[in-house]
């Protein structure tokens, strides 16, 4: 099997989480930002991640992704329901986190950006998204401040959160594109947290080029 992605992506990250979670045998490969034909050839419209099967059909969106490659190794942990505080949180946190996330992803070290045409690509794919990415920059201070006072009420959910099931797959991308964001505060239960499902998982936090 092989599992197109981009590296800043959090739904593909959902895929590679169950990826690495399982060690399973799959292939991961690269769609470069600003390619349309690839992913449209593939199934039909441009969008990550794809998921080429065995029988080398594609499967796109990312939890149908990750429902399938769990149910290829038992025990199955992307079962059940979402716990619903977490859930609450990740949706009150995403417009703040997003904004501070994706204008760094745009000047990131990814190999999806590789060439100045595939990061231009996603920057005007993103500007045309978020609006001016400049001045969500300049509006970090305001961002952070947002986002910190609500990553201190995560901090009694993660707590008791040891082992991996389907909520971690809503959590932990939107806390690890977080991680690109310089001098941002983690108390110490989210820190845990980060640490916990980075190491199960095998994926890496965005902390070296944090800007």
């Amino acid at each position: 099997m092989k599992l197109f992605i981009y590296q800043h992506c959090p739904f593909c990250l959902r895929a590679q989480m169950i990826v690495g979670l399982k060690s399973l045998p799959v292939d991961i490969d690269i769609i470069m930002e600003g390619d349309t034909e690839t992913p449209t050839r593939m199934v039909g419209r441009k969008v990550v991640p794809i998921l080429q099967k065995e029988d080398g059909s594609y499967m796109p969106e990312s939890m149908d992704i990750v429902h399938y490659l769990d149910s290829k190794q038992a025990p199955q942990v992307a079962t059940g329901t979402v716990d619903a505080a977490i859930e609450a949180w990740c949706k009150q946190v995403s417009k703040s986190a997003f904004n501070l996330a994706v204008p760094r992803f745009t000047k990131g070290d990814f190999a999806e950006l590789a060439t100045p045409a595939a990061r231009e690509a996603y920057r005007l794919r993103e500007e045309k998204a978020f609006g001016d990415l400049e001045q969500l920059i300049a509006d970090t201070p305001a961002l952070l401040a947002d986002v910190e006072s609500q990553l201190v009420a995560l901090e009694p959910l993660v707590a008791e959160r040891h082992s991996i099931d389907i909520t971690d797959f809503i959590l932990f991308p939107v806390l690890r594109s977080l991680t690109i964001v310089k001098n941002i505060h983690f108390g110490d239960q989210v820190q845990a947290y980060l640490a916990r499902v980075a190491g199960a998982t095998g994926v890496s936090l965005l902390t070296e080029q944090a800007m």
